[in-house]
Protein backbone atom coordinates (compact mmCIF):
# COMPACT_ATOMS: atom_id res chain seq x y z
CA UNK A 1 0.00 0.00 0.00
CA UNK A 2 1.43 3.46 -1.09
CA UNK A 3 2.34 6.21 1.11
CA UNK A 4 -0.55 8.22 -0.05
CA UNK A 5 -3.10 5.40 0.65
CA UNK A 6 -2.18 5.27 3.87
CA UNK A 7 -2.31 8.50 4.96
CA UNK A 8 -6.20 9.09 3.27
CA UNK A 9 -7.12 5.81 5.10
CA UNK A 10 -5.50 7.32 8.20
CA UNK A 11 -7.28 10.92 7.88
CA UNK A 12 -10.99 9.25 7.15
CA UNK A 13 -10.61 7.00 10.27
CA UNK A 14 -9.48 9.91 12.24
CA UNK A 15 -12.20 12.26 11.42
CA UNK A 16 -14.30 13.17 14.26
CA UNK A 17 -17.87 11.55 14.99
CA UNK A 18 -20.83 14.33 15.08
CA UNK A 19 -23.02 12.37 17.57
CA UNK A 20 -20.09 12.17 20.06
CA UNK A 21 -19.95 15.66 20.00
CA UNK A 22 -23.55 15.63 21.10
CA UNK A 23 -24.42 17.38 24.64
CA UNK A 24 -25.61 14.75 27.24
CA UNK A 25 -28.32 16.11 28.15
CA UNK A 26 -29.41 16.77 24.49
CA UNK A 27 -29.17 12.98 24.18
CA UNK A 28 -30.74 12.47 27.17
CA UNK A 29 -33.34 14.58 26.06
CA UNK A 30 -33.99 13.29 22.17
CA UNK A 31 -34.26 10.02 23.84
CA UNK A 32 -36.92 11.18 26.03
CA UNK A 33 -38.52 12.48 23.09
CA UNK A 34 -38.49 9.09 21.26
CA UNK A 35 -39.51 6.82 24.35
CA UNK A 36 -42.51 8.91 25.05
CA UNK A 37 -43.67 8.81 21.13
CA UNK A 38 -42.92 5.30 20.53
CA UNK A 39 -45.48 3.16 18.74
CA UNK A 40 -44.22 0.05 18.97
CA UNK A 41 -41.20 -1.66 21.21
CA UNK A 42 -39.18 -1.57 18.13
CA UNK A 43 -38.74 1.88 17.75
CA UNK A 44 -36.99 2.05 21.13
CA UNK A 45 -35.04 -0.68 20.28
CA UNK A 46 -33.29 -0.03 17.54
CA UNK A 47 -32.07 2.96 19.19
CA UNK A 48 -30.26 0.54 22.02
CA UNK A 49 -28.64 -2.16 19.67
CA UNK A 50 -27.22 1.21 17.46
CA UNK A 51 -24.22 2.12 19.73
CA UNK A 52 -22.98 1.95 23.21
CA UNK A 53 -23.22 5.39 23.93
CA UNK A 54 -27.23 5.40 22.93
CA UNK A 55 -27.85 2.26 25.23
CA UNK A 56 -26.31 4.17 28.02
CA UNK A 57 -28.40 6.65 27.87
CA UNK A 58 -31.67 5.01 26.49
CA UNK A 59 -31.45 3.14 29.97
CA UNK A 60 -31.23 6.52 32.05
CA UNK A 61 -33.71 6.66 34.73
CA UNK A 62 -34.59 9.71 33.01
CA UNK A 63 -35.77 8.43 29.95
CA UNK A 64 -36.98 5.11 31.34
CA UNK A 65 -39.26 7.07 33.61
CA UNK A 66 -40.72 8.46 30.53
CA UNK A 67 -41.55 5.84 28.38
CA UNK A 68 -44.87 5.39 27.12
CA UNK A 69 -46.82 2.37 27.57
CA UNK A 70 -46.41 1.16 23.90
CA UNK A 71 -42.32 1.21 24.47
CA UNK A 72 -42.70 -2.31 26.47
CA UNK A 73 -46.03 -3.45 25.25
CA UNK A 74 -46.36 -7.05 24.47
CA UNK A 75 -48.24 -10.28 24.08
CA UNK A 76 -48.52 -12.56 26.28
CA UNK A 77 -46.68 -15.26 24.49
CA UNK A 78 -43.18 -12.86 24.05
CA UNK A 79 -43.51 -12.57 27.92
CA UNK A 80 -39.94 -13.21 28.80
CA UNK A 81 -37.22 -12.87 31.78
CA UNK A 82 -35.61 -9.96 29.80
CA UNK A 83 -38.94 -8.05 29.07
CA UNK A 84 -39.79 -8.31 32.96
CA UNK A 85 -36.44 -7.24 34.16
CA UNK A 86 -36.85 -3.98 31.56
CA UNK A 87 -40.32 -3.20 32.80
CA UNK A 88 -38.77 -3.06 36.24
CA UNK A 89 -36.30 -0.98 35.31
CA UNK A 90 -39.02 1.63 34.77
CA UNK A 91 -40.59 0.62 37.54
CA UNK A 92 -38.06 2.00 39.32
CA UNK A 93 -36.93 5.11 37.14
CA UNK A 94 -41.10 6.05 38.36
CA UNK A 95 -43.03 5.15 35.35
CA UNK A 96 -46.51 5.09 35.84
CA UNK A 97 -47.36 2.97 32.64
CA UNK A 98 -44.62 0.52 34.27
CA UNK A 99 -46.14 0.65 37.43
CA UNK A 100 -49.58 -0.09 36.13
CA UNK A 101 -48.78 -2.60 33.47
CA UNK A 102 -46.68 -5.06 36.32
CA UNK A 103 -48.88 -4.44 38.70
CA UNK A 104 -51.97 -5.71 36.17
CA UNK A 105 -49.47 -8.61 35.51
CA UNK A 106 -48.92 -9.14 39.23
CA UNK A 107 -52.14 -9.41 40.29
CA UNK A 108 -54.26 -11.11 38.29
CA UNK A 109 -51.32 -13.09 36.10
CA UNK A 110 -49.38 -14.16 38.73
CA UNK A 111 -51.79 -13.78 41.82
CA UNK A 112 -49.39 -11.74 43.73
CA UNK A 113 -52.63 -9.48 44.78
CA UNK A 114 -50.48 -7.25 47.80
CA UNK A 115 -47.47 -6.33 45.57
CA UNK A 116 -50.04 -5.75 42.05
CA UNK A 117 -52.19 -3.82 44.16
CA UNK A 118 -49.48 -1.94 45.75
CA UNK A 119 -47.65 -0.81 41.94
CA UNK A 120 -50.95 -0.32 41.12
CA UNK A 121 -52.01 2.31 43.84
CA UNK A 122 -48.07 4.01 42.95
CA UNK A 123 -49.34 4.59 39.50
CA UNK A 124 -52.78 6.20 40.79
CA UNK A 125 -50.76 8.73 43.10
CA UNK A 126 -49.19 9.73 39.91
CA UNK A 127 -52.76 10.28 38.77
CA UNK A 128 -53.02 7.40 36.72
CA UNK A 129 -56.97 7.29 35.51
CA UNK A 130 -56.74 3.13 34.51
CA UNK A 131 -54.85 2.40 37.71
CA UNK A 132 -57.45 4.78 39.62
CA UNK A 133 -60.52 2.73 37.82
CA UNK A 134 -58.79 -0.59 37.99
CA UNK A 135 -58.29 -0.10 41.81
CA UNK A 136 -62.15 0.72 42.16
CA UNK A 137 -63.07 -2.58 40.38
CA UNK A 138 -60.90 -4.28 43.07
CA UNK A 139 -62.97 -2.52 45.75
CA UNK A 140 -65.95 -3.04 44.16
CA UNK A 141 -65.79 -6.81 43.64
CA UNK A 142 -63.25 -7.50 46.67
CA UNK A 143 -60.73 -9.18 44.62
CA UNK A 144 -58.27 -11.52 46.07
CA UNK A 145 -60.28 -11.53 49.39
CA UNK A 146 -63.62 -12.12 50.63
CA UNK A 147 -66.96 -10.62 49.99
CA UNK A 148 -66.11 -8.71 53.53
CA UNK A 149 -62.81 -7.23 51.60
CA UNK A 150 -65.51 -4.88 49.67
CA UNK A 151 -65.35 -1.35 49.90
CA UNK A 152 -67.85 0.33 48.05
CA UNK A 153 -67.17 3.49 49.39
CA UNK A 154 -63.81 3.57 48.66
CA UNK A 155 -64.99 1.99 44.79
CA UNK A 156 -66.91 5.10 44.24
CA UNK A 157 -64.08 7.63 45.50
CA UNK A 158 -61.93 5.82 43.24
CA UNK A 159 -63.87 6.13 40.34
CA UNK A 160 -64.81 9.66 40.83
CA UNK A 161 -61.41 10.34 40.97
CA UNK A 162 -60.87 7.91 37.51
CA UNK A 163 -63.55 10.59 35.73
CA UNK A 164 -62.42 13.96 36.65
CA UNK A 165 -58.82 12.35 34.80
CA UNK A 166 -61.30 11.75 31.72
CA UNK A 167 -61.89 7.67 32.10
CA UNK A 168 -64.80 7.26 30.18
CA UNK A 169 -65.46 4.03 31.87
CA UNK A 170 -65.10 5.52 35.20
CA UNK A 171 -68.03 8.18 34.53
CA UNK A 172 -70.16 5.59 33.45
CA UNK A 173 -69.86 3.38 36.58
CA UNK A 174 -69.89 6.29 38.63
CA UNK A 175 -73.07 7.61 37.04
CA UNK A 176 -74.74 3.68 38.06
CA UNK A 177 -73.69 4.44 41.34
CA UNK A 178 -75.51 7.85 41.75
CA UNK A 179 -78.15 5.94 39.63
CA UNK A 180 -78.79 2.94 41.96
CA UNK A 181 -77.06 4.25 45.42
CA UNK A 182 -74.47 1.96 45.46
CA UNK A 183 -71.31 2.62 48.16
CA UNK A 184 -72.94 6.77 47.80
CA UNK A 185 -76.14 8.46 48.58
CA UNK A 186 -78.55 7.73 46.01
CA UNK A 187 -79.10 10.84 43.22
CA UNK A 188 -80.99 9.53 40.13
CA UNK A 189 -80.93 12.76 38.22
CA UNK A 190 -76.87 13.15 38.74
CA UNK A 191 -76.26 9.42 37.82
CA UNK A 192 -78.42 9.52 34.65
CA UNK A 193 -76.22 12.82 33.91
CA UNK A 194 -73.38 10.92 34.50
CA UNK A 195 -74.34 8.16 32.26
CA UNK A 196 -75.17 10.47 29.04
CA UNK A 197 -72.09 12.11 29.54
CA UNK A 198 -70.20 8.97 29.02
CA UNK A 199 -72.34 7.78 26.05
CA UNK A 200 -71.70 11.31 24.29
CA UNK A 201 -67.81 10.84 25.01
CA UNK A 202 -67.14 7.99 23.74
CA UNK A 203 -69.64 8.07 20.59
CA UNK A 204 -67.13 11.57 19.84
CA UNK A 205 -64.12 9.03 20.44
CA UNK A 206 -65.52 7.09 17.91
CA UNK A 207 -66.33 9.61 15.44
CA UNK A 208 -62.89 10.84 15.97
CA UNK A 209 -61.14 7.58 15.17
CA UNK A 210 -63.39 6.79 12.12
CA UNK A 211 -62.12 10.26 10.79
CA UNK A 212 -58.63 10.01 11.53
CA UNK A 213 -58.14 6.12 10.30
CA UNK A 214 -56.68 5.24 7.06
CA UNK A 215 -57.28 2.09 5.48
CA UNK A 216 -53.42 1.85 4.21
CA UNK A 217 -52.37 2.08 8.19
CA UNK A 218 -52.56 -1.58 9.18
CA UNK A 219 -50.76 -3.04 5.78
CA UNK A 220 -48.15 -0.50 6.73
CA UNK A 221 -47.81 -2.02 10.20
CA UNK A 222 -47.46 -5.24 9.10
CA UNK A 223 -44.84 -4.35 6.59
CA UNK A 224 -42.83 -2.52 9.28
CA UNK A 225 -43.24 -5.34 11.86
CA UNK A 226 -41.81 -7.88 9.38
CA UNK A 227 -38.75 -5.18 8.65
CA UNK A 228 -38.13 -5.01 12.76
CA UNK A 229 -38.15 -9.02 13.47
CA UNK A 230 -41.68 -8.72 14.96
CA UNK A 231 -45.26 -10.76 15.02
CA UNK A 232 -47.60 -8.07 15.84
CA UNK A 233 -47.04 -5.19 17.96
CA UNK A 234 -45.07 -4.94 20.92
CA UNK A 235 -43.56 -8.72 20.19
CA UNK A 236 -40.00 -8.55 19.00
CA UNK A 237 -37.09 -10.63 19.65
CA UNK A 238 -34.41 -7.97 21.00
CA UNK A 239 -35.63 -7.63 24.45
CA UNK A 240 -32.63 -9.25 25.57
CA UNK A 241 -30.60 -6.78 23.75
CA UNK A 242 -31.95 -4.23 26.57
CA UNK A 243 -31.90 -6.25 29.31
CA UNK A 244 -28.52 -7.45 28.96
Amino acid sequence: MGTAQRKRLRTISEKPDLFDQLPDDLVLHILSKLSSSASRPSDFINIIITCKRLKKFALDPLVLSRAGVKTFAMKAERWSDPAHRFLKQCVSAGNREALYTLGMIRFYCLQNRGSGASLMAKAAIKSHALALYSLAVIQFNGSGGSKNDKNLRAGVALCARAAVLGHIDALRELGHCLQDGYGVPRNIVQGRRFLVQANAKELALSLRSMLTWKPQQKHVEEQQNLRYGCHGEGSCYHWMSIAE
